[in-house]
């Protein structure tokens, strides 16, 4: 059978008003399905928008957005690009899965930059659709004071452990100009000035930023916010980043399953790693589809691998999966260890 198209007589006139209305329909339809797709996209993002305040010359000054990928299908972002030079977007993951984070790291270019600067920061995502996210950073690159080294950086810290680093403030103005406090909201953290120096319209100080040896373990990503006598802009802030390394760790902290088709078993494997010798005494887990064989004597290194049965927990179950998995070890009830896995089973 042929099927042919019917194409009644059309004029000129009325030619160029269907095109144009067809077009404006087509426009609108592209249009709801861009800002449905931007909506999608934007859910993945805690915020949008960073006030980095006022910030001294050549300070470390960076935020992290953090995504995440609350949907079934993986994630993948093309590019990240910002609107000014004064701040440089990095990626730290391209590709997502579901339930899995990364971050787009705004970094503020205190060296070349001055005065009030915002920068808006465009995440472009291609699959599994095409989406923009706008994200927004400004702040204030104060050209009268410098601080030495950009930040206060603490690096890799054992657990138990103090640490103690220096820096310098200076400032070029006022002969009065002075540091009035130090304030964080960091029980960590413990800061002492020496008496300042004062050469014609320089002023000097020297900072000493101790961790102390409660730091708990983690990551250390704050700030301490510096408070001085003028009037204008009474203060500004230092970056302090930092680790406390835990006597025991495990990695991957993040294991994700993919799809898993029902029926089937998949086999994954997790490292527990200390500086001194143990053992495992235990390992924590809600979901009974998982099967664990404990190591056996008392090492720096353990192996431990996983078996998940892909298998539904009851006819409402809907396949997702995100379990936590806690390692206790013989170093004692606080030396246990933590990690996530994700997943889906389906049919």
């Amino acid at each position: 059978m042929i099927f042919r198209v019917f194409q009644p007589s059309v004029s000129p006139t009325n030619a160029r008003l269907f095109t144009l209305f067809a077009c404006s329909i087509l426009f609108a339809a592209n249009l709801v399905s861009s800002v449905n797709a931007e909506q999608w996209a934007r859910k993945m993002f805690a915020e949008t928008h960073h006030d980095f305040g006022a910030v001294s010359r050549n300070a470390k000054t960076e935020h992290a957005f953090v995504i995440e990928n609350c949907f079934e299908e993986d994630v993948h972002i093309v590019a990240v690009r910002s609107s000014c030079g004064c701040t440089n977007p990095v990626l730290t993951k391209k590709s997502l899965k579901s339930w899995e984070k990364g971050e787009i790291i705004a970094q503020f270019n205190t060296r070349a930059f001055i005065g009030t600067k915002s920068a808006e920061i465009t995440v472009v995502i291609d699959r599994p659709y095409y989406a923009e996210v706008k994200l927004t950073v400004g702040g204030t690159i104060r050209s009268d004071i410098v601080v030495e080294p950009g930040e206060i950086r603490f690096g890799d810290v054992d657990f138990g452990m103090s640490k103690t680093v220096d820096l310098k403030i200076s400032y070029a103005g006022r002969q009065d100009w002075k540091i009035k406090d130090v304030r964080g909201d960091s029980n960590f953290l413990e800061v002492r000035l020496d008496p300042v120096k004062r050469n014609g319209t320089m002023t000097n100080y020297l900072l000493h930023i101790k961790l102390m040896e409660n730091a708990p373990v983690g990551e250390i990503l704050d700030e301490l916010v510096v408070v001085t006598n003028d009037e204008k802009n009474d203060q500004f802030t230092l970056a302090v980043s930092g680790r406390v390394v835990p006597p025991v760790s495990i990695s991957p902290t993040f294991v994700s399953l993919g799809d898993v088709v029902k029926g089937n078993s998949l086999q994954q494997r997790l490292i527990v790693r200390s500086k001194t010798p143990f053992s495992i005494t235990g390992i924590d887990c809600q979901d009974g589809r998982f099967e664990f064989p404990i190591p056996s004597g008392s090492k720096t290194v353990h192996v431990v691998p996983f078996t998940f049965k892909g298998d539904l927990l009851d006819e409402n179950d809907d396949g997702s999966l995100n379990q936590k998995i806690t390692v206790r070890t013989s170093l004692g009830d606080d030396m246990k260890v933590e990690t996530t896995v994700a997943g889906r089973v389906v049919q």
